[in-house]
């Protein structure tokens, strides 16, 4: 009796405990299937459409159309405007002196010059020097003369005439003998002289040989006439055919000095050919201007395109 009661409660549990071993695993495999399709239902849809959509067609959208457009067009077109300008040394040197710059008209409506003083004065027909002008650094260069005494005419501003001293020293190093004719005249002394030539030569043959007052290269102090005894110290043509006006010719601009009228330059200057006219300009333009065998008039106009181009 005792032995069934044991029998019976031993399968009891037996049967009680598969009952409860069932459910637990039936629990935890209906459990399953629900947080594991829930998490990655969840995960997968947000992560992995939302981010790709969002970073990829941001960028190439936004950067590849707006910076390409933007910088291109605008840099460019400044560049083709505004090239750089390369202006010479020598032209540099004449950029406050371009005759545009410096020219005003007077009550008669003369065009009168305004930088009287400049080294690069530009004095020709077109361009006059007031009446009442004269140099403050008058001084006597110590060259030879073809007369003696004194005279306003041996006078020179300071710089051309230091240069002088060097170009006749030059010459005479070389075995050739200059002398100085005439150097500054006033308004004045101008006026008397051209009306003498009027005189003796007619006004057509006066106006270009010689220059009406305020027109004269001689006034600004910066010219010298200069010729040698093989012409009996004259101021002529011939003079250009020696050894001694050839030899200025030649040399003049490593001083600082240009042959002022030129041959075969008569349409441009206004005046017959003066090999004996030297003006200091000073050597690095006097050195450019020979070299390229121009006028100062033709000179002036090559330095407006460079610096002041018309538009």
């Amino acid at each position: 009796m005792k032995k069934r009661t044991v029998v019976v409660v031993a399968l009891g549990f037996a049967i009680a405990g598969g009952l409860l071993y069932q459910d637990a695993h039936s629990s935890k495999n209906s459990s399953a299937p629900i947080v594991g399709p829930s998490n990655s239902e969840t995960s997968l849809p947000t992560d992995t459409p939302t981010e790709p959509p969002t970073e990829t067609p941001t960028e190439p959208q936004t950067e590849s159309p707006t910076k390409a457009p933007t910088e291109s067009p605008t840099e460019t077109p400044i560049e083709l405007v505004k090239p750089p300008v390369k202006v010479s040394p020598a032209f540099a040197l004449l950029a406050d002196s371009l005759p545009s710059l410096t020219v005003k008209q007077d009550k008669k409506g003369a065009a009168i010059v305004t930088n009287t003083s400049s080294l690069y004065v530009l004095v020709n027909k077109q361009r006059n020097l007031p009446s009442d002008y004269e140099p403050k650094d008058l001084v006597v260069p110590d060259v030879p003369f073809s007369f003696s005494g004194n005279s306003p005419k041996k006078q020179m501003r300071k710089e051309a005439a230091s240069a002088l001293e060097k170009l006749f020293k030059a010459a005479s190093e070389d075995g050739i003998k200059l002398k100085a004719v005439s150097g500054y005249r006033s308004y004045s002394t101008q006026k008397s002289i051209f009306e003498s030539n009027v005189k003796r030569k007619g006004e057509k043959v006066a106006n270009r040989t010689s220059a009406r007052p305020g027109q004269s290269e001689h006034q600004t102090g910066l010219a010298m006439d200069i010729s040698s005894a093989s012409v009996s110290y004259g101021l002529e043509e011939s003079f250009g055919d020696t050894k001694e006006g050839q030899w200025l010719a030649k040399y003049a601009s490593e001083y600082g000095f240009i042959i002022r009228y030129p041959k075969g330059k008569e349409g441009i200057t206004g005046y017959s050919y003066e090999p004996w006219h030297v003006r200091y300009v000073g050597k690095i333009v006097a050195k450019d201007v020979t070299r390229k065998e121009v006028t100062l008039e033709q000179y002036f106009e090559a330095a407006e395109e460079v610096i002041r181009p018309k538009a």
